[in-house]
């Protein structure tokens, strides 16, 4: 087991600043995601910790010794691509040993080593095969094989399952979050799937504009984001955006349109302008003289475990997400109240744009 220390890490091209003095603490065994869209720099930071792209500042430092430097197969990290980049000419078994044999393994040695890691990965016997006569979920197992025979001090992984259907993609999810634990190797991985990212990681760094927005573990992230583009971007939310009205209890009063209702916030200023993020399944439908803000529901969908509604209320159009108990639901056109506990509302502060 390694950590990783990122520090102080950028790169530029020409005026374009692709990663912005990214600093970064891995722990042993962790894993953690970079997420974010694409142009966030996540894939770039990637590839300056595998040594595919040198920093323009910063370092990179596994358990105290500094990578920057140092040529990528010296680093002893595995690296697994999205395209799985497995050789179509050699055979399962020579794939999964052409970096053992790099590093001069040879033998009975490199024999049991690639035993090993088919067994690792559930695909004993299949040693003799070729990429092509593989399934897509056996190439991406087999390129992570490949990329844990070396034994590395740090698995890299570049959005690996952005290929596979969704079946097939939740299943490997849980497959190598589970070798990952077992092996207990460190860990990063690149994505812009939030539930790979909630599904597989110990923190996400959720990243935009070369930078990161907010670290944390999945649940710390959804429920209690501090930035407008961490609310957004992890799972579906809520904005309502209104002003101060005045303060009751340390809680803002907080007016949106012909409503107010109170909510913890550090920001001050009786008059100034207010966002306020709520998720969906934070909402409750109910009668419109019992709720916070009546409307009428503009859309209903059904998603067998659950239920989603869109509300026209005075505070704009509101996601709501309720269980299916098989209980009678409100039908599109109905008049509906929506209403929230004030614990569940989030006041973020502004974005910080970048000159």
């Amino acid at each position: 087991m390694s950590s990783l220390s990122l520090r102080d890490l950028s790169k530029t091209y020409g005026p374009v600043q692709a990663v912005r003095g990214v600093d970064l603490e891995v722990e042993q065994g962790e894993f953690l995601s970079l997420l974010g869209p694409s142009g966030c720099g996540k894939t770039t930071t990637l590839q300056m910790v595998a040594g595919f792209v040198p920093p323009t500042t910063g370092s990179v430092v596994v358990d105290g010794q500094d990578l920057t430097d140092i040529v990528p197969e010296k680093r002893d990290m595995g690296v697994v691509f999205q395209s799985y980049a497995l050789f179509p000419h050699m055979s399962v078994a020579q794939n999964i040993g052409f970096g053992l044999e790099m590093r001069r393994v040879k033998g009975a040695e490199l024999r049991k080593r690639i035993d090993e890691t088919l067994a690792m990965v559930r695909l004993s016997g299949l040693e003799d095969r070729y990429p092509s006569q593989l399934s897509g979920g056996q190439r991406q197992r087999i390129a992570i094989a490949r990329a844990l025979a070396i034994r590395p001090r740090v698995l890299l992984l570049d959005e690996p399952m952005s290929n596979l259907d969704a079946k097939l993609r939740g299943e490997m999810h849980v497959e190598l979050r589970a070798l990952q634990r077992r092996l207990g190797i460190t860990a990063i991985l690149v994505t812009h799937d939030q539930v790979e990212a909630m599904t597989m990681s110990d923190r996400i760094a959720v990243m935009t504009n070369g930078g990161i927005a907010q670290l944390g573990s999945p649940q710390e992230l959804y429920d209690r984001p501090t930035t407008e583009f961490a609310a957004k971007f992890l799972g579906h939310t809520n904005v309502l955006t209104g002003q101060i009205a005045s303060w009751r209890d340390g809680a803002a009063v907080i007016r949106v349109g012909s409503s107010s209702f109170s909510a913890p916030t550090e920001q001050s200023g009786v008059g100034s302008e207010i966002k306020v993020f709520v998720r969906p399944e934070r909402l409750r439908i109910g009668p419109g003289d019992e709720a916070t803000v009546a409307g009428r529901v503009s859309t209903r969908l059904f998603l067998g475990g659950l239920w989603i509604y869109e509300v026209d209320t005075d505070v704009g159009t509101l996601r709501v997400t309720t269980q299916n108990l098989g209980t009678t639901q409100p039908q599109e056109g109905d008049a509906v109240g929506v209403s929230w506990h004030a614990e569940d509302l989030r006041v973020i502060a502004p974005e910080v744009t970048h000159g």
